[in-house]
């Protein structure tokens, strides 16, 4: 009965301490530093671990409709299957907005 509990365990306890690692921001950005803890974790260096025909560079963005920040934070807000939904008690509007433009300007 134990073991049926462990791996749902692990997979908790690993996206609870990846969400407080801290950012690695390379120019400090608030949106860089919003991604890493907050998105980095399902898409690293911009790719998506759970539909990797989904990342988050802009030619996957753009054959997906997502064409700019306001795009961006609404699939934020209403994202499909297999990602986590972060209302604007999780993520402020102006968070997310810093965070679609970090990845615009950086996932080309």
């Amino acid at each position: 009965m134990k073991r049926v509990f462990i791996g749902p365990l692990i997979a908790i306890s690993l996206v609870l301490i990846c969400r407080g690692v801290p950012a690695q921001a390379a120019d400090g950005s608030q949106g860089q530093q919003e991604f890493t803890k907050n998105c980095a974790v399902c898409h690293p260096e911009g790719r998506n671990i759970i539909n990797a025909a989904k990342t988050l560079h802009k030619t996957s963005l753009s054959g997906n409709g997502i064409r700019g920040p306001a795009d961006i934070v609404a699939k934020i807000r209403n994202p499909g299957p297999g990602m986590t939904r972060f209302d604007e008690k999780a993520i402020p509007d102006e968070t997310a907005k810093a965070i679609a433009e970090y990845i615009l300007k950086t996932f080309k």
